[in-house]
C-alpha cells in the first residue's frame, strides 16, 4: 500500500515541480495580467502565456517533439515516436507554415492606401529596420552569438512577431522560442515602450503638426500595388517570397473585388485559429532551461534594443525629412514604421492627440506601418540571403 501511493505521489506534478518551473510559472501569470487587467494585447499574449504554462507543468509532456519519416515520393508520413499535442503544433513554427499565414490575413486586413497615397511613408518605413541592422551588429560582438544567430535576434527589432519566427526557424531553430516569445511580449508593450521615445526625440511644436488629408486611392491602384510588389521584391529578394508573397496575397483578396469569401476568411477565422496554434506552440517553447540562461537574457536585453533604435530611427528621418518638404509631416508618425500593425499607428494617434487634440494622425501613420512590414519581410529575406 505504502509503495503504491509512493509511485502516485512520484507520479503527480508537485513531486517534479522545480524552482525553474515556478519562476516560468509565475512568468506565465504576469503576461497573464499585462493581457487580461491591462488589455496589451490580449489575443496575442493570452495563448502565449497559457503556452508557457501548459508546458511548465512537469510530465504533462505536451512539448515533447515527434520524430516523423516523411518519404515525399512515395506521400508517406509514419510516425517514428510520437510527440505532445504542442510538439506538432510546433511543427507549424519550426517548419515555417504558420508566418506566411499570418501575413495572408494581415494582408487581407490592411488597406495599403495610405501607403500608396503617401509614398514617401516607405522610406520611414525602411528608416525603422534599422534597429534590425544595429542590433545584429552588437548581437555579433558581444561574442554570445554566431552570425545566424544574431540576424534572428535583430530581425525583434522589426516587431513583427511571424517574421521573428520565420527567420529563427530558418537560421537558429534553437533559439525559436526566446526570440518569438520576446517579439510577441514587446510587440504587445508597443504602447509603454514607444512612447517615452516618441517625446525624447520631438518638441511640442512638432508633436502639434497638422497634415493635409490624404488624396483618394483608386481601386485600380490598389489591385496593381500587391501584384507589382510581388513581383519586384520577389525577384530581388527571393529568399522573402514567402512572407511578401503572402501578405500581398491577402490584400489581392480585399482589394479585388470578386474573392470577398477569401478575404472574409483570411481576416477571421483562418488568422484567428493560426494565432491560437502559433501563440500557444511559441508560449509552449518557455520552458526553464530554455529562458533562464545568460543567452536568452541577453536576447531580451538587446530585442528591446533592436526596438527602440528602430522607433527613434523612424521619428529622426522624418524629422530630416522635413527640412526639404515644404508640406512638413508629423514627426510621431515615423514611429509606426516598425511592423506592429495597427498597434504602433494607434500609438502615433494617442501621442498626438495629447498635445494636439484636434490632430488625426492615424490614416497617416498606416502608411509608415505598412511599410514597416514591407520593410521587415525585406529584411528578413536579406539576412536569409546572407546566413541562411
Amino acid at each position: 500500500m505504502n509503495t503504491a501511493l509512493m509511485n502516485f505521489l512520484q507520479s503527480t506534478g508537485f513531486y517534479g515541480l522545480g524552482w525553474q518551473q515556478m519562476v516560468m510559472i509565475c512568468v506565465s501569470l504576469i503576461l497573464f495580467f499585462l493581457a487580461i487587467k491591462k488589455g496589451f494585447e490580449p489575443l496575442l499574449l493570452v495563448p502565449i502565456a497559457f503556452g508557457m504554462l501548459l508546458t511548465n507543468l512537469p510530465f504533462a509532456n505536451l512539448m515533447a517533439h515527434p520524430h516523423l519519416h516523411i518519404d515525399v515520393a512515395a506521400g508517406v508520413i509514419e510516425t517514428v515516436e510520437p510527440g505532445g499535442l504542442l510538439g506538432y503544433l510546433f511543427l507549424g513554427d519550426h517548419l515555417g507554415i504558420f508566418p506566411p499565414l499570418i501575413f495572408m490575413g494581415v494582408g487581407a486586413m490592411t488597406d495599403f492606401g495610405p501607403l500608396i497615397a503617401n509614398p514617401k511613408s516607405l522610406l520611414l518605413g525602411a528608416a525603422a529596420q534599422f534597429g534590425i541592422f544595429v542590433t545584429f551588429m552588437g548581437a555579433i560582438m558581444s561574442g554570445l552569438f554566431t552570425a545566424q544567430e544574431a540576424a534572428s535576434i535583430g530581425i525583434i527589432g522589426g516587431a513583427d512577431g511571424p517574421t521573428a519566427i520565420y527567420l529563427s526557424s530558418k537560421l537558429a531553430s534553437h533559439l525559436l522560442g526566446p526570440i518569438a516569445v520576446a517579439a510577441y511580449s514587446y510587440m504587445a508593450l508597443v504602447p509603454i515602450i514607444q512612447p517615452p521615445i516618441m517625446k525624447a526625440l520631438t518638441t511640442d511644436h512638432e508633436r502639434k503638426i497638422v497634415m493635409k488629408q490624404l488624396r483618394s486611392v483608386s481601386q485600380t491602384e490598389k489591385i496593381i500595388f500587391p501584384i507589382v510588389v510581388t513581383i519586384i521584391v520577389s525577384l530581388i529578394i527571393p529568399a522573402a517570397a514567402p512572407l511578401i508573397g503572402m501578405l500581398m496575397l491577402g490584400n489581392l483578396f480585399r482589394e479585388c473585388g470578386c474573392t470577398g469569401r477569401l478575404s472574409e476568411t483570411s481576416q477571421n477565422a483562418l488568422i484567428n485559429i493560426v494565432t491560437i496554434f502559433l501563440g500557444v506552440s511559441v508560449g509552449a517553447t518557455a520552458t526553464g532551461t530554455a529562458f533562464l540562461n545568460v543567452k536568452t537574457l541577453a536576447i531580451l536585453a538587446l530585442g528591446v534594443v533592436a526596438f527602440g533604435i528602430g522607433t527613434g530611427a523612424g521619428v529622426l528621418l522624418a524629422k530630416v525629412m522635413n527640412i526639404f518638404l515644404k508640406n512638413p509631416i508629423n514627426p510621431l508618425i515615423g514611429s509606426a514604421g516598425v511592423s506592429a500593425v495597427p498597434m504602433a499607428a494607434r500609438v502615433s494617434q494617442v501621442v498626438g492627440q495629447k498635445s494636439n487634440p484636434a490632430n488625426f494622425l492615424l490614416m497617416h501613420a498606416m502608411g509608415p506601418n505598412v511599410a514597416g512590414v514591407i520593410g521587415s519581410a525585406v529584411s528578413a529575406g536579406v539576412l536569409l540571403s546572407l546566413f541562411g
